[in-house]
């Protein structure tokens, strides 16, 4: 269980929203589809082989979900770096699953070139770690992850407020 920030402020959250755009067009193409469906029925007197546009709404229920989806990959956060050490949110049931890594366990940090992958290391040895895919974090906001990880993990020192 997280325990209680004592200031939100210092929070960097990032989001899914580097997959989000996958579900937008999704929802719009299921949509197309439904409405599609819908029109048809204006025809259907002349030619009844056209689909009953009743079955417009499984489109349209898979075009509400996905909305959803996109909607809370953009809302919600994948990684937060806080005072504390980093929370990690997965895809699924996120509220009880989610896990914290403090600072202090953290040895070392490590990016790919690409920014895609970040590995954290438990020991000097390297043997033991975490590796999270930043795939899902937007592109732009990547280098802004990397600079904040590696600078609190090198023990840069960072602006405190008065």
């Amino acid at each position: 269980m997280p325990r209680k920030i004592k200031a939100p402020e210092q929070e960097l959250r990032f989001t899914r929203s580097g997959q989000a755009p996958t579900f937008w067009v999704a929802s719009a193409v299921l949509a197309a589809m439904a409405m599609t469906l819908l029109a048809s029925a204006i025809y259907r007197e002349v030619n009844p082989a056209l689909p009953h546009p009743a079955w417009a709404l499984i489109p349209l229920a898979l075009a509400t979900a996905a909305a959803r989806t996109a909607w809370r990959l953009t809302r919600h956060a994948y990684l937060i770096l806080t005072p504390l050490g980093i929370e990690i949110f997965p895809f699924f049931r996120p509220a009880t699953t989610m896990r914290l890594v403090y600072w202090q366990e953290i040895d070392a940090a490590e990016l790919d070139a690409d920014l895609t992958l970040l590995t954290l290391h438990h020991n000097a040895e390297r043997s033991s770690g975490l590796h999270l895919s930043l795939a899902p974090i937007r592109e732009d906001r990547r280098e802004l992850l990397a600079k904040a990880i590696t600078a609190r993990v090198s023990g840069v020192p960072h602006h405190q407020p008065v």
